[in-house]
């Protein structure tokens, strides 16, 4: 089969792409999937490059264990396909049916171990081989297969964190990075949802942002945040500097969220602001496996639709990861085996 193998931790160079790369044989309880269409996410750039780094060494080259990856690896978190083949004491009639793939390979109780495309072979290849218990059926789905493949990561990550921060039809929520692949996810999954948006972007993608449905824009660098009404959920994606005067933008007892630090990890605020309004501070990575059945049947039902950017083929994968790191785009960007 063809796959994009990454052969190190380091730049886009470690990438090769080949055509002979042996395809994965079927187990018991294993099924093969043909890819249709395999997302971009940071976590592919961020393992690619062991840029996680650990408590000791926050420079450490590893991947987001703390340990580095295992090498050749096919990276790729976000998978959807067709099941094509099924291994012994696999229920047969998933063959043929479109799935999207469960990037969490194995959990910890509810909490993603190992992940497809870091500790096993990801979705950048024409085929993928996971368990049974990672699929799930998008029959019927109104959405394309590049559509299909911006769930798993993205919009997984934003249900989590809805989740976790229990966010309710009629509630006032604040999203930060809201022109991002999270971010964008967060407020579409708010507004089928139920709840009212004020979303959080910079002025060049204010338009994009404007067609979703959202209650109210707030531009960084041009409108204050200070003068966004007190809500009742903050999902930030951000960090950096924004984060403390967020938590003011809570009512009491608000909640805020977080999965994300690209505006960067180190965060002072004033703690007093939390505890004497009763807040809340959530850290959330990924999805449990309940968020992602039931990301499943949004994706299914089409309670969502994700933007895509633009596709590639899998052989251009360096240049989709080259334009992925200019941020000159709003949605998703999408390889297609």
């Amino acid at each position: 089969m063809t796959a994009a193998v990454t052969l190190g931790h380091g730049g886009p160079e470690h990438i090769e792409i080949h055509d002979d790369w042996p395809r994965p044989e079927v187990g018991a309880g294993q099924v093969l999937v043909r890819v249709t269409a395999a997302a971009l996410n940071n976590t592919d750039i961020w393992s690619r490059e062991g840029a996680y780094g650990t408590a000791d060494d926050p420079d450490a080259v590893v991947g987001w264990k703390g340990v580095p990856l295992d090498f050749p690896r096919i990276q790729g978190i976000d998978v959807a396909g067709e099941v094509v083949e099924v291994g012994s004491g696999v229920d047969e009639t998933w063959n043929g049916r479109p799935v999207i793939v469960d990037p969490a390979a194995r959990y910890d109780g509810a909490y993603p171990a190992d992940i497809i495309g870091s500790e096993i072979d990801g979705g950048f290849a024409q085929y993928h081989l996971c368990s049974e218990r990672q699929l799930h059926d998008v029959s019927g789905s109104p959405l394309s297969p590049a559509q299909l493949a911006c769930l798993p990561t993205a919009y997984g990550t934003a249900l989590g964190m809805l989740n976790r921060a229990e966010c309710a039809a009629g509630e006032r929520v604040i999203v930060t990075g809201a022109s991002g692949g999270v971010g964008m996810a967060a407020v579409q999954l708010l507004i089928d949802r139920g709840c009212s948006v004020v979303a959080r972007t910079s002025e060049s993608k204010r338009d994009v942002i404007a067609e979703l449905d959202v209650a109210e824009i707030s531009v960084r660098g041009i409108d204050d945040i200070t003068a966004i009404e007190p809500a009742d959920a903050v999902v930030d994606v951000v960090g950096g500097d924004e984060f403390g005067p967020l938590i003011d933008r809570l009512r009491d007892g608000g909640r805020l969220v977080t999965a994300g630090a690209i505006a960067g990890p180190i965060v002072p605020f004033d703690i007093r602001r939390l505890y004497l309004r009763h807040r809340k501070i959530i850290g959330s990575t990924m999805h449990t496996p309940d968020d992602f059945a039931q990301l499943a049947a949004i994706g299914a039902s089409g309670g969502v639709a994700p933007l895509v950017a633009a596709t590639f083929p899998l052989p251009e994968i360096a240049a989709a990861q080259e334009r992925f790191g200019r941020k000159d785009f709003v949605g998703k960007l999408v390889l297609l085996p």
